[in-house]
């Protein structure tokens, strides 16, 4: 698919029409029509030609269609699939809530789309250094196997919430959630 042939409108409206919330994109298989300008920024923008998507309903409909496949994200409906850039992570959670669940306390992270993701077995938390300045970058699954980068506000919040653990002389900082224990840092 050439960009002259791609029609935002048209694709929104076939997004909408197929579902209701995330559509069984694992079971659609259409043919690729190739890569447009679409980009989505480390900070969760999503820009069409250069251009910011201003509507934020727009927006969640196109995350609700994100595919990855080999390290490459998509836009998937039932009838085309095509390729769009991303930063880092398509999705950044912006919010933390402490519930209690079924397996006692469980953390809920909260998207720019207003995804929600229950931190568990299904849903792994994990951190990246960066090589350069060795700050930490937090991640979580989201689905499909794509991730999303967890604010740098609620990382501190997680921070604030876990339990300090010593183990050898150094100090763990855990969280836990649905029974899980996750590792958010660790200081000698």
């Amino acid at each position: 698919m050439s960009e002259t042939n791609f029609n935002l409108a048209k694709v929104s409206k076939t997004i909408e029409e197929s579902s209701d919330g995330i559509p069984p994109l694992e079971r659609w298989d259409p043919a690729f029509c190739g890569d447009i300008d679409m980009r989505i920024t480390r900070d969760g923008r999503w820009f069409y030609m250069g251009t910011p998507i201003g509507r934020p309903a727009m927006v969640k409909l196109f995350s609700q269609v994100l595919w990855m496949e080999e390290g490459r994200y998509f836009l998937k409906t039932p009838v085309e699939k095509v390729g769009i850039k991303v930063d880092d992570a398509p999705f950044l959670f912006v919010a933390v809530e402490k519930k209690e669940g079924d397996k006692g306390p469980e953390l809920v992270f909260t998207s720019l789309t207003d995804d929600k993701v229950t931190l568990g077995k299904a849903h792994q938390l994990w951190i990246e250094h960066s090589l350069e300045t060795g700050e930490p970058s937090p991640y979580i699954h989201v689905r499909f196997g794509i991730k999303g980068l967890i604010h740098r506000n609620v990382f501190y919040e997680l921070v604030n919430m876990a339990e300090e653990v010593e183990k050898g002389g150094e100090t763990t900082f855990i969280v836990t959630s649905q029974g899980v224990e996750f590792v958010l840092d660790t200081v000698c």
